[in-house]
């Protein structure tokens, strides 16, 4: 089961077996009938649970990453825009994402006329969105109308770094079940759509160490187990922005962050392939 993979339900169902009264087993055979049982179970839990998640990452009052919310100001009138999009319906191929996604709009809307348009694609990339902001948008109309066949889904880089006072935004277990949320709720709310999920690109900041260059590579190792080779596919392409130094190449980051059109070539050359496999 889905809910399974994704850690949201870890209670197996209690094993009913009958015999017969009149062909009583012996206490021997009952041991080792039980000790086969949990075997099992425990062989079954270590197949189906694919990310280890702490129990006190699923309640929300604790984990901001995976408690919807909303953000002020014009961030509401992108969200309204949106979700008159979807009531229109006729999009084959959503993306959906913060700034990165967002910027397809400009930096990368050549590239976005000339492979994405064509294909009835939509943009519902918010800039700054995190987990959580994507998670509230979901839930509040922006999948309603709408049954792309596959959706192109980049976030959680803002979930990384700290924020402004110095405190972390979130920390990487919370960060991994953020993004864990938004495909699941994706799944649940679309089941008929396939899920090409991107690693987080590579990140550094022009006035010290990179702040995220660990952790990034860690929440991607653990998203990539979310690939279950159907209806949802990771691919992790950060590496081509990179310098040969190892660095985020400025040529093609020129913020260190988003991408530029060049970048956003190589980001559609990257997906090119798997796109074209699960849309059919």
């Amino acid at each position: 089961m889905l809910v399974a993979r994704f850690g949201f339900a870890a209670i197996t169902p209690p094993v009913h077996i009958g015999f017969p009264m009149r062909l009583p087993l012996p206490s021997s055979a009952l041991a080792l009938l039980a000790a086969g049982l949990f075997a099992t179970a425990l062989f079954n839990t270590s197949c189906t649970t694919v990310l280890p998640i702490d129990p006190a990452l699923l309640n929300p009052a604790t984990d901001s990453a995976i408690r919807p919310e909303a953000r002020p100001g014009g961030w509401t009138q992108r969200h309204e825009e949106f979700v008159a999009i979807a009531r229109q319906g006729g999009v084959e191929v959503l993306f959906l994402g913060d700034s990165i996604t967002d910027f397809w709009r400009n930096r990368g809307k050549k590239i976005w006329d000339e492979n994405y348009a064509p294909l009835h694609a939509a943009n519902f990339g918010i800039s700054a969105d995190r987990t959580q902001h994507v998670l509230w948008r979901m839930q509040n109309g922006e999948l309603d109308g709408i049954n792309p066949k596959v959706i192109v889904l980049l976030i959680g880089t803002n979930n990384t770094g700290v924020e402004t006072n110095g405190a972390p935004r979130n920390t990487t277990a919370e960060a991994i079940q953020g993004v864990t949320q938004v495909v699941h709720t994706l799944q649940t709310k679309l089941p008929g759509s396939k899920v090409l999920l991107l690693g987080i690109f590579p990140r550094a900041d022009a006035k010290g160490p990179p702040p995220a260059s660990g952790v990034i590579p860690q929440i991607n190792a653990a998203l990539a187990k979310l690939d279950d080779g159907k209806l949802v596919r990771f691919v992790d392409f950060g590496a081509k922005f990179l310098g040969p130094d190892g660095q985020v190449a400025k040529e093609l980051f020129p913020d260190l962050l988003h991408p530029n059109e060049k970048g956003y070539a190589i980001w559609a050359d990257a997906i090119r392939a798997p796109l074209a496999e699960m849309m059919r």
